[in-house]
């Protein structure tokens, strides 16, 4: 029987943030009876937790040798991209045409400020970068569609966490989520989309650079 919250979630959470974040490289192995200690519990919910990583791509299991963080694939971060753009696409159009509260564009603009702030610490940026794109989905009351988005989304933040700050400059994303925020304010639903998706392709300009730079971390199986 699948072990659930309260054991469960917190292992699987904690789990796939160190690979998202790559606390966990590529290529590391993780062991059962280690993460149970390391955690405080049995074996059985930290085997559950490895098997949904798995399932998310996060993880391979190689006979006779055990589990391990798999490499980074440029196809599923690809697959991944298409996902958000085409929600995110549909979560920024509802929100310019009906817009979105004062409250919540305080909250987007304060998120611009800490991004800012943020610039040399990848991990933060990418906190508050997430926080500014569910914004959106909280002022257009379209929560259900960010869940989504955040389940499908792994493998992209992996080449994000990997990218910042030498690849992508953390100005370039910056100004591009300014010209998100302002289409929506604008209530230009055109100018919106198109500004959501010069963003969302900015990941596409520099994995190319990344699988050159790092080939032991990701897998350029694109064509």
């Amino acid at each position: 029987m699948p072990f659930e919250a309260p054991i469960l979630r917190p292992i699987y959470a904690r789990l796939r943030q160190d690979i998202v974040a790559l606390r966990l490289m590529p290529g590391t192995k993780l062991s059962e009876n280690e993460l149970a200690h390391q955690f405080g519990t049995s074996r059985a919910p930290v085997r559950e937790a490895l098997i949904r990583l798995v399932n998310d791509g996060l993880i391979e299991v190689r006979p006779q040798r055990g589990s391990f963080v798999t490499r980074i694939s440029l196809r599923a971060m690809d697959e991944a991209r298409l996902v958000r753009e085409a929600l995110e696409l549909a979560i920024v159009r509802r929100a310019a045409e009906r817009g979105i509260p004062e409250g919540v564009r305080a909250a987007l603009q304060a998120s611009l400020a800490g991004q800012a702030a943020a610039r040399d610490d990848p991990e933060a940026f990418t906190h508050l970068d997430d926080a500014f794109h569910r914004g959106f989905a909280e002022g257009a009351a379209l929560v259900g569609v960010w869940a989504i988005i955040e389940r499908e989304k792994a493998q992209f933040d992996r080449i994000r966490f990997l990218s910042l700050p030498a690849v992508t400059p953390v100005d370039v994303l910056i100004e591009q989520h300014e010209a998100i925020l302002a289409a929506v304010v604008a209530r230009d639903p055109g100018r919106a989309e198109d500004a959501i998706r010069t963003h969302m392709r900015e990941v596409l300009r520099i994995a190319g650079t990344l699988a050159q730079r790092h080939p032991h971390l990701i897998v350029d199986d694109l064509s």
